[in-house]
């Protein structure tokens, strides 16, 4: 296994201090004490808080976007392209919850904040990865017409529905054991009849 780098290190402590005492109350300080790097450090990898937050929410979201990109690599079909992006994300939140509930809860903070635009480059190339990925299966009439652009949200919209559910303890069933249910029921939602 990797060694962790200080970079690492400091985003694991901003997100454990963020999941204890929320994003406002989570200060410079605490990261630094959480973490054991020195202020200077903090300040060369990051230069502040928002910077901190906004390099947790894309690392976060890099992650997720690894897991597609690996099994879009092994996917034979459309069905298994579609079912990928609700296993791959249901399987992200699942490891991952409090980096998840971050994710869920800041986006507006990191669209707003200095690095919004590299969020939203990041965002535009996902998407159009994800849209590379099934071109070949929506020229082939593989999908419902509909807009491309309501395209990911009738996919992953029940399973993002539950995910949040999950996340804030409003839900009996883990989120994993809805894995397949999720899944079938997104390809159920854009497959042509």
């Amino acid at each position: 296994m990797a060694r962790s780098s200080r970079k690492d290190e400091i985003l694991q402590a901003a997100l454990a201090c963020i999941s204890e005492v929320g994003v406002d109350a989570t200060t410079i300080e605490m990261i630094r004490d959480r973490s054991g790097a020195s202020i200077g450090s903090l300040y060369h990898h990051f230069g502040n808080k928002e910077r901190i937050l906004a390099a947790l929410y894309m690392t976060g979201t890099a992650q997720y976007a690894e897991l597609l990109e690996q099994g879009f690599a092994q996917a034979d079909s459309a069905e298994a392209c579609v079912k990928l992006l609700v296993t791959s994300y249901i399987d992200w939140v699942a490891a991952n919850p409090e980096w998840a509930r971050f994710v869920l809860h800041s986006r507006s903070r990191v669209e707003a904040s200095e690095v919004g635009e590299q969020l939203r480059e990041a965002n535009q190339r996902h998407y159009g990865r994800i849209q590379q990925a099934l071109a070949g299966y929506r020229e082939q009439g593989l999908f419902k017409p509909m807009p491309v652009d309501c395209f990911a949200s009738v996919i992953i919209g029940p399973t993002h529905d539950f995910a949040r559910n999950w996340l804030a303890g409003r839900t009996r069933t883990p989120l994993a054991d809805c894995r397949e249910l999720f899944a079938q029921v997104a390809w159920d939602s854009v497959r042509a009849l």
